[in-house]
């Protein structure tokens, strides 16, 4: 039992076994990971009070709307080119984006120092940006190393870098906050934190630096910067979406809005892990299949959707329903008024789960000029939405304007992916959408009854569940075949 376990923990074997290890390490890392973040951000929310931790929420995405170009999709063009590439051109490819990546990181560092201090709008944000400028440093050198990681498919070397970061994070973050319960505090357990995450990765990769610069190529610079280029525009244009809510709610409200909603926001960006693992995972047998083999490309397009689906139906619904309980919960009292918020924003999970799948896919069809449509049409659509709605209903209206903006985004990418290759999975997903609204129904019920919050999700959590085992989907059998294989499959 613990060779097969190790066989399929530290090997790559068939297709579907490699994804579901990668999967495997990037849920260990990534859920294990904000698990461990999660603890001391809910401290530091907790002790910090609303407008405290508004403060440090609202310095991190300034800062971060002024590094838009931090990934270029320079770390989406190394896992995609790595995964296809021989060993020696493999590194010649590291050597050369490892090459990029520090220029483009020392420059977004100067913006964030010299110019967005400039547009800081809450006081006691602005003395915080030169230690944020050193938690994009640390972060987005262990970013990139763990593109190379999962280029080669070794996710565990990914997890264990990952790990490090969040649990130093966490012994820091309540050290500094027991010292003094300040921003200031918990923006420099970040710095300490991200700093561990970053020499681990140092360390692991050690033999690759091994004459590093003689590996560096001007001439495929040129290359990377073509097949590159339409995510410096993407990642822009999304910065739109994911960063704009905080800022306008901050010239628009106060520090105690931005904190809540921030809070709303940490819980639903946990979430999101899982289809950030799954893409992860999926991205690299994608990158192969596309154009070679369009049919096992569809193949395994459609059944990671639905697969997809299973995941976010419950949670989404979930969401909705309980999301001020959820924030309580979480939080406490001072945040439930996030609680609105909160559920808006679920609500628009089921739709970009299966967004970040497809768009992994028009990726691997290297036509990233939809990619760039689809974020223009979220990015600028949640500005003016937003414009639209917060000034009459604060963070709900934000969640609203993100939720529409989703829709529209979303929507796109479907079309575009069916003229690449069309794709059908909603008729795979009847099961899931029956099992789903039963499990709402009993939701709804315990919640009527006053039921505990983490009982009443264990509870519609089961119900779920063996609605599935009752109605034979599928998947179910699909993943029991993968993690436990015949002798013969094996």
């Amino acid at each position: 039992m613990w060779q097969k376990i190790k066989s399929f923990l530290f090997k790559n074997g068939t297709s579907a076994q490699t994804v579901a290890k990668n999967t495997v390490w990037l849920s260990i890392s990534n859920f294990g990971g904000r698990m461990l973040k999660a603890i001391i951000v809910i401290y530091a929310a907790r002790v910090l009070g609303t407008e405290g931790y508004g403060v440090f929420s609202y310095a991190v995405t300034l800062a971060g709307f002024f590094t838009l170009f931090v990934d270029p999709g320079i770390n989406a063009v190394l896992i995609r080119e790595g995964a296809k590439a021989s060993p020696e051109e493999r590194q010649r490819l590291f050597a050369t984006t490892l090459f990029m990546k520090a220029i483009i990181i020392a420059a977004s560092v100067l913006v964030v120092i010299t110019i967005a201090p400039l547009f800081s709008t809450l006081p006691g944000a602005k003395i915080l940006l030169p230690f944020v400028a050193l938690i994009i440093v640390f972060d987005s050198t262990r970013e990139f190393l763990s593109s190379l990681f999962r280029a080669e498919e070794k996710m565990q070397w990914d997890a264990a870098a990952f790990l490090s970061a969040n649990l130093a994070i966490v012994i820091f973050g309540f050290i500094l906050l027991k010292k003094a319960p300040t921003p200031m505090s918990f923006t420099g357990a970040y710095v300490l934190g991200t700093a561990v995450g970053a020499l681990v990765a140092i360390w692991l990769l050690r033999k690759k630096f091994n004459g590093i610069l003689s590996g560096v190529s001007f001439k495929r610079m040129t290359a990377i910067i073509k097949t590159a280029w339409p995510f410096a525009v993407t990642s822009t244009l999304g910065a739109l979406l994911t960063n704009t809510d905080i800022l306008i709610i901050s010239w628009m409200r106060n520090a105690s809005e931005v904190g809540i909603y921030s809070a709303a926001i940490r819980i639903v960006q946990v979430l999101y892990l899982i289809p950030t693992v799954v893409q992860l995972s999926t991205l690299p047998i994608l990158a192969r299949l596309a154009k070679r083999d369009p049919v096992k490309f569809r193949f395994a397009l459609e059944r990671t959707i639905v697969l997809i689906f299973l995941i976010s139906v419950p949670l989404s619904l979930g969401g909705i329903i309980l999301g001020s309980g959820i924030m309580r919960l979480v939080f406490g009292s001072p945040y439930v008024i996030g609680g609105v918020a909160f559920s808006i924003l679920m609500l628009g999970v089921s739709f970009d789960y299966a967004g970040g799948i497809i768009s992994n896919a028009i990726f691997a069809y290297d036509h990233q000029k939809s990619l760039i449509v689809s974020s223009a049409i979220g990015g600028f659509g949640n500005v003016i939405f937003d414009l639209l709605f917060i000034p009459r209903w604060g963070m709900a209206g934000s969640a609203v304007a993100t939720l529409f903006a989703q829709i529209l985004s979303n929507g796109y990418l479907w079309y575009a992916m069916k003229k690449l290759n069309p794709f059908h999975v909603f008729s795979r997903t009847k099961r899931i959408v029956a099992s789903g609204a039963l499990m709402a129904a009993v939701t709804i019920l315990l919640s009527a009854a006053h039921m505990n919050v983490l009982l009443n999700i264990a509870i519609s959590g089961i119900v779920y569940c063996l609605a599935l085992f009752i109605l034979r989907e599928p998947l179910l059998r699909e993943m029991k075949k993968i993690v436990m294989p015949s002798p013969v499959e094996a």
